[in-house]
């Protein structure tokens, strides 16, 4: 069975690997294993250890704790197993993810103008 936990640190790697355009064979290259075992951690199939998360963090350049954000102690012992997404997690859609790193890669000027004309057109909807 899963544990929220690890199911958790499984989201956070794979939303960091995601945003910095890495696959998940290029990731485990990095850290020296296979990229099975990646899959393996980012769905919470697998338990990362300690010493792997530490290997992990450096191959993505973020702190350890960077795995552990937005997680809630009370609201992991209160949800149900199979309700283990973050809330409001719109960075779990590869669409979305895909969405932010695009826009981050538009020039800060036209960013700016671009995010105007989505502000106007959502309040227009």
């Amino acid at each position: 069975m899963k544990h929220r936990v690890d199911v958790h640190v499984g989201k956070r790697v794979r939303h960091r690997r995601w945003m910095v355009g890495m696959t998940q064979q290029q990731l485990a290259e990095k850290v020296g294993i296979k990229f099975q075992q990646i899959q393996k951690y980012e769905t919470g199939m697998n338990r990362v250890s300690a010493s792997r998360l530490w290997d992990i963090a450096d191959a993505l350049t973020v702190p350890v704790s960077y795995f552990f954000e937005g997680m809630d102690g009370d609201t992991l012992r209160d949800t149900p197993d199979e309700a283990v997404a973050l809330p409001g997690d719109l960075l779990a859609d590869k669409e979305a993810l895909e969405l932010v790193r695009s826009y981050y890669a538009i020039p800060e000027n036209q960013r700016r103008r671009l995010f105007e004309l989505a502000r106007v057109l959502s309040d227009a909807a």
